[in-house]
Formats: C-alpha cells, sequence, structure tokens
C-alpha cells in the first residue's frame, strides 16, 4: 500500500517533498519511519537517534491529526503522514 508523506522545513530538504513510501498491507508507523530512515541516509541524525527512533522533538502526524511514535495502529492505503521540526516563535 502507498503512504504518502509530508515533511517540512529541514527534514523536507533531507527527505525531499511530498514523497510516497511502499510498505506492506497492515503495516504501522514503524515501517514508514523504518523507510524514512533508510531515505534519509548519511542525514537521518536530524531526524532519528543513534538507535534508529525518532528524535523526541519531532512532530508526527498522520492524516492531519498528532500521534505518538509508538503508534501501533495498522496505517491504510492513502494515509498521509507528516514530520515537523519542533515549533519556536514569539
Amino acid at each position: 500500500m502507498k503512504i504518502r508523506v509530508k515533511a517540512f522545513a529541514r527534514f523536507r530538504e533531507i527527505l525531499g517533498s511530498d514523497l510516497a513510501v511502499e510498505v506492506p498491507d497492515g503495516a504501522t508507523m514503524a515501517a514508514v519511519l523504518a523507510a524514512l530512515r533508510d531515505r534519509a541516509g548519511d542525514e537521518s541524525g536530524a531526524i532519528f537517534d543513534e538507535a534508529g527512533a525518532l528524535r523526541t522533538h519531532v512532530i508526527l502526524m498522520r492524516n492531519g491529526k498528532r500521534v505518538k511514535r509508538d503508534d501501533s495502529d495498522a496505517l491504510a492505503d492513502g494515509d498521509e503522514v507528516a514530520l515537523f521540526p519542533p515549533v519556536a516563535g514569539g
């Protein structure tokens, strides 16, 4: 199945803009994150820690709603996953 991925700011520079990740039916967020980690290659350290886990400051969303990094719900074909860097302002 195909999952759409949107990355913002620095993450877009690393992963590219609007991209799609192919994962098996019934896959969870872990499968998408693993594919993105592979795609990021040498620059994965901006998004993933040394153990390969999503860094705590990364905002992860599924279909416009924030989700936890360990979300184990099965994804559906056409779902959208978004990665945002930390947001600050004033």
